[in-house]
Parts: C-alpha cells; sequence; structure tokens
C-alpha cells in the first residue's frame, strides 16, 4: 500500500513571552518529525500532555502550516496545491476533536450541524435530500431514532451523544483520513468503549485511515492493536513499531516508564508490578530544553557525558521497530 501521508522532518514553532515586557521567545512544540501512514492503517500517537501529539495532527490535517518541513498528501505537497486541490485535501482529511462540549456550536441543531457541510459541498442538492442524508449519518453512529436527535441543541445532549455527532459531522465529507484527538478523554469512562467500538466500526465499513491521538496507552492498546504506536516525547519521535511490540516489549525507557503506571485488570498484577523509578518527576520545559537526549534528565539508564551530550537519531533497530535512545543501534 502506498503511503497517504506523510511527514518529512516538519516542525512548529510558537512564538511566547515570558513576561509582559520579555522579548518574544520560540518553542519547538514539534521538532523535527518523519512518520508515513498507509492507506487504510492505523497509528496511534501516545504521550504526556503537551508532548506535541495534537500539533502534530493539526499540521496533518492542514489546520497550521509548519515552520520547517513537508507535509505530503498522495505524495504531493499540501502547502505547494493549487486551491481547488487543497480543497479537496481538505475535505479528504478531516478531524474529530477533543472536547465535545466545544467542538459543536451550542447555536445550532444536530440538524444544522449535520446539513451545513453536506450543501456547502453540493454533497446534496437540496434540503429534502440534506434531510434524508442526516438521519442517514445519526443511524449510522448509533444515535437512533434520528427524529429524536434532528432539532436538539448540543446542550440537550449527553458527552456519549455529543461525541457521536462530532464524528457523525466528520462523515459528512466522506473523508479518507481521520484524525481522532483523544475522541473519548472528556467523556465517561462508562461510555469510551461504545466510541471506540463505533470508530472501529467505522474504520472496517469505510476503510479509512487513522490517525489516533492519546495519552492513554491501555487506550491505545484496545483500538491499536492491529496498527502501529508512535511515542512522542517533547516534540519527538522516540519510538514507533506495531503495537503488540511495543506494548509487549518496549525499548525506550520513556516508553517502559508510560507503561510501567497503566494499571492492569487483575488487582493482584497491579499491586505487584514495579513502577519505574525515574531520576526526576519534572518534565524539562520547551524554552530551556535539555542537551542530548532530552529525556535524559529523567532517564534512569542515564550515562554521563553521552547521554547529555549526543542527541540520538530515530534508528530502525529491528525491521519496521525504530528507537530514539544512545542504548541501541550502532
Amino acid at each position: 500500500m502506498e503511503d497517504i501521508v506523510r511527514l518529512e522532518n516538519a516542525g512548529m514553532s510558537f512564538a511566547v513571552r515570558v513576561g509582559l515586557f520579555a522579548p518574544r521567545r520560540f518553542i519547538n512544540a514539534v521538532d523535527d518529525i518523519s512518520l508515513a501512514i498507509k492507506e487504510g492503517e492505523i497509528l496511534s500517537l501516545v504521550g504526556e500532555s503537551g508532548c506535541g501529539k495534537t500539533t502534530t495532527g493539526k499540521i496533518i490535517c492542514g489546520l497550521i502550516k509548519p515552520t520547517k518541513g513537508k507535509i505530503l498528501f498522495h505524495g504531493q505537497d499540501i502547502w505547494k496545491m493549487s486551491r481547488r486541490e487543497f480543497t479537496k485535501y481538505r475535505r479528504a482529511v478531516q478531524i474529530i476533536h477533543q472536547d465535545p462540549y466545544a467542538s459543536l456550536n451550542p447555536s445550532s441543531t444536530v440538524y444544522k450541524i449535520l446539513s451545513t457541510p453536506l450543501l456547502k459541498h453540493k454533497i446534496v442538492s437540496n434540503k429534502r435530500e440534506a434531510l434524508k442524508e442526516v438521519e442517514r449519518l445519526l443511524e449510522t453512529v448509533g444515535l437512533t431514532p434520528s427524529e429524536d436527535f434532528l432539532h436538539k441543541y448540543p446542550h440537550q445532549l449527553s458527552g456519549g451523544q455529543r461525541q457521536r455527532v462530532a464524528v457523525a459531522r466528520t462523515l459528512t465529507v466522506n473523508p479518507k483520513f481521520m484524525v481522532a484527538d483523544e475522541p473519548v478523554s472528556m467523556i465517561d469512562v462508562s461510555i469510551r468503549l461504545s466510541i471506540l467500538k463505533l470508530l472501529s466500526k467505522l474504520k472496517e465499513e469505510l476503510g479509512a485511515t487513522f490517525l489516533f491521538i492519546t495519552h492513554d496507552l491501555a487506550v491505545a492498546r484496545y483500538f491499536t492493536w492491529k496498527g502501529r504506536v508512535a511515542v512522542m516525547y517533547l516534540g519527538n519521535i522516540v519510538e514507533m513499531g506495531s503495537t503488540p511490540k511495543v506494548i509487549g516489549e518496549p525499548l525506550h525507557p520513556y516508553t517502559k516508564a508510560l507503561l510501567s503506571a497503566v494499571p492492569e485488570p487483575d488487582p493482584k498484577v497491579t499491586r505487584s508490578k514495579k513502577m519505574m523509578e525515574l531520576r526526576s518527576l519534572d518534565i524539562p520545559s520547551l524554552l530551556n530544553l535539555p542537551s542530548g537526549c532530552r529525556f535524559h534528565p529523567r532517564c534512569p539508564f542515564y550515562m554521563k557525558d553521552t547521554c547529555d551530550a549526543t542527541t540520538p537519531p530515530l534508528t530502525e533497530v529491528k525491521k519496521d521497530y525504530y528507537v530514539s535512545c544512545l542504548l541501541y543501534g550502532k
């Protein structure tokens, strides 16, 4: 299969001011990422909050222009596309936002939210067809009977129902690639599984490609078991490979630390599980990044004058398995 999306040395910097009269400084939210996602694949992007996952998703969706590098869609640089080509690209790549309470217009009904893109992009030719398509979309995402939801406003829906409407809105333009940005983190634990099952069902029925963004490795393991996982830390990808290998046999110390903190279903296993002891619990500031390996101030395997002096590249240590750590590779 060909790559549907490819990032080549992509980076995103933001200007910030620490004080009111302080000079502008720049932080690298995403720094020199190279990543390829094949058609029909699921890739989970995991890591702590603030590591650059959402920024990476927005770069892929064309919502923000990276300050360096390229984003290729079917081999074509999206920022060199014509206006017509870019419009087609934006239709093909859609995002499911994290917060269903903020991503839906509170002054619009469910029908209005879902019919607007259908009419704007001329997917339907009139309001009668729009109504039928909206009803079909609501049934597709499990909001039945659809008549009960058409004329409701977002505040009249539960968190899970809002997220289903958000998913239905993403489906209105028949996307080929979906970025699911923490799609279950803002809803009740009791209904998270139903949303994940809905996304899995859509993946099978539509054959869409997914970038699944999450900070929860347990969720990534469930949703992406047949796909790949990429682990991010402070704007860099530090480990990437098939989900069973990354979850079952992690190599990077940061991935090991994340997995050691995941609770197990069996309480006995959880109690006997040994937590990895880090050198520091504090995450370095993006305004003052450490030299060498960015994880070395916290890494229990730190090697003096090596880890703090050399920046490890993302290296293929096994077939289709990549790690950015001086403990591995040549």
